[in-house]
């Protein structure tokens, strides 16, 4: 029986140690852990969000929400009970599913695709959650000062976000009711209800009102692709301004009565 040729069998055993690293790196990839996403999502927001005690693996798993000044940062919040999340690649993107269970009745839902040379597009499927205004204190200044109470319910309708050649343009709508909010800085407890609202377009709005309650707050802002210019104003109702006059000179500039709102 002739053995094969010395470069026949090179070649087999090149096949061979080629589908076993092939198959070693698949493995790797379908069961990498969790923790992995953790460090990911830590490096990515500057140590301000992560996902403590991460299980399961970067595809399927569970942690819990932390939130956090940074480093160096001694403020921190936690949301309460655990966040889950599947990540599902496909041939034309990426979707990703993420639920809490304090927070979501339906799984939140994000599809994203490659844009271009090196875009990305994202669209968020319509839906509504509930978060506790305290989570925000986790995040630093001027969270930590004012350190809100409250709810925040959040919605989204058809919106979409597309990032390309550093710029960020939006379709679509997203809302957001901070209900019953009150804060340390003041005694009234609440202090009262606000929607803001971001529309997305030509150009990209944003605006705040008050629903009801002690502290009026009004304005109207823009997205300009790379930043955001907002001017609005904050008041108290009749018979209020004393005790909300700490909040006032904290949350603007203040203009006798009023606080005046400026961001950009």
């Amino acid at each position: 029986m002739r053995r094969p040729a010395p470069s026949a069998e090179m070649s087999l055993w090149s096949w061979g140690l080629y589908g076993a690293f092939c198959g070693v790196l698949v493995g790797v990839i379908a069961f990498a852990p969790a923790r992995w996403l953790a460090s990911a999502v830590r490096e990515a927001s500057n140590q301000k969000v992560d996902l403590a005690n991460a299980r399961g693996t970067v595809w399927s798993g569970s942690a819990q929400l932390v939130f956090s000044g940074g480093t160096g940062s001694g403020d921190t919040t936690v949301l309460p009970g655990d966040v889950r999340w599947q990540l599902e690649p496909r041939w034309n993107g990426l979707v990703a599913r993420l639920s809490a269970d304090c927070c979501t009745p339906q799984a939140l839902q994000v599809n994203a695709a490659p844009l271009g040379w090196g875009g990305l597009h994202l669209s968020l499927a319509d839906g509504q959650s509930q978060w506790p205004a305290g989570l925000l204190t986790g995040l630093g200044t001027p969270w930590n000062t004012v350190q809100p109470l409250g709810q925040l319910e959040l919605s989204s309708k058809a919106l979409t976000l597309d990032l390309a050649e550093g710029r960020v343009s939006l379709a679509g709508t997203f809302q957001i009711d901070a209900l019953q909010v009150s804060s340390r800085l003041s005694t009234l407890q609440p202090m009262g209800s606000y929607r803001v609202t971001l529309r997305g377009g030509a150009p990209t709005t944003l605006s705040l009102e008050t629903l009801d309650g002690s502290l009026q707050l009004s304005g109207q802002g823009q997205w300009l692709g790379q930043g955001l210019r907002f001017e609005g104003v904050a008041n108290a109702a009749p018979g209020r301004l004393e005790a909300l006059s700490n909040l006032l000179n904290i949350i603007g500039r203040r203009d006798g009565a009023r606080s005046i709102l400026k961001v950009g």
